[in-house]
């Protein structure tokens, strides 16, 4: 079952992980003499924060082609010029390569939480006088299976004002017109957290309508992100009935739409089937 991405945000639990002690900036933190690998975390017109690869040292990066630049992409960059400005460290330079590796970004896997078991053929039983339809017949054939819910990371939830949390609140300035404003607090998010499946969905959602190509950048690293928690066996289902699942499904959700509109049918098929799969009920 494919759907368009859904702009509505579930209500679950919504955890923060506590930041990283950032390493202070010194002179020479940078070898000019070579390419530079950076973790993207937020991307603005002019600049974007990036970190270092394997060290928790927060650079600004002045450059150009930043528009192809994502949250989470590495960026492989020939640096020209480093210089402190207020302990800060910024970084000029040319961006040679992008590249989506999240193994590479030293992430804590999202919880999987227990939730039981799901049989497939209680779910897909349908009325009496109707057969069960084609392509839920694989599904049924594989039998039960665990059932999980995986943690929601959103930095900034209030739980004193659920109707107020960052995804909602760009939401509401999207609506009002306010484009700016809404993507700069989905670029906080990820860089409070790159973990934050939701602000990677709503970004590419931003982008879905009129530039696909940027907008399957942001719904892939979402998806990767989240697949770091299930590993190659995984066998289990992520009903979108659990609110938590929703992120991690609308990245695939969107990347599969993507796929589709590049001509990637078979790809997109794959995504599609393991979305009808992930969803039961939804």
């Amino acid at each position: 079952m494919v759907r368009t991405p859904n702009m509505n945000k579930g209500k679950g639990l919504h955890k923060s992980s506590p930041r990283r002690p950032q390493h202070k900036a010194a002179d020479g933190d940078i070898d000019l003499s070579r390419p530079v690998d950076l973790v993207a975390l937020a991307v603005g017109e002019l600049s974007a924060r990036c970190r270092l690869i394997k060290r928790d040292l927060n650079i600004t990066l002045r450059t150009s082609r930043l528009r192809e630049v994502v949250p989470g992409a590495i960026v492989t960059v020939t640096p020209r010029k480093q210089w402190l400005y207020r302990g800060h460290l910024h970084l000029s330079g040319e961006i040679q390569s992008t590249r989506i590796d999240v193994s590479a970004l030293d992430l804590t896997p999202l919880e999987l939480h227990d939730m039981g078991m799901w049989d497939p053929e209680e779910e897909y039983r349908g009325e009496e006088d109707q057969s069960v339809e084609d392509w839920a017949r694989p599904i049924i054939a594989q039998g039960p299976r665990p059932m999980f819910e995986m943690e929601q990371v959103l930095p900034g939830d209030d739980s004193d004002d659920p109707f107020m949390d960052p995804i909602t609140l760009s939401n509401y300035l999207k609506d009002a017109g306010n484009r700016v404003g809404a993507i700069k607090i989905l670029m906080d998010l990820c860089q409070a957290d790159l973990r934050c499946l939701d602000a990677h969905t709503h970004l590419g959602n931003f982008f879905f309508d009129h530039d696909p190509k940027i907008a399957i950048r942001h719904y892939e690293i979402g998806l990767r992100i989240g697949e770091l928690s299930l590993g190659e066996n995984f066998n289990g289902v992520l009903p979108w009935g659990l609110i938590d699942n929703r992120p991690f499904l609308r990245c695939m959700r969107g990347y599969g739409l993507c796929l589709w509109r590049f001509g990637r049918f078979e790809e997109a098929e794959q995504i599609c089937y393991t979305d009808a799969l992930a969803e039961p009920g939804g």
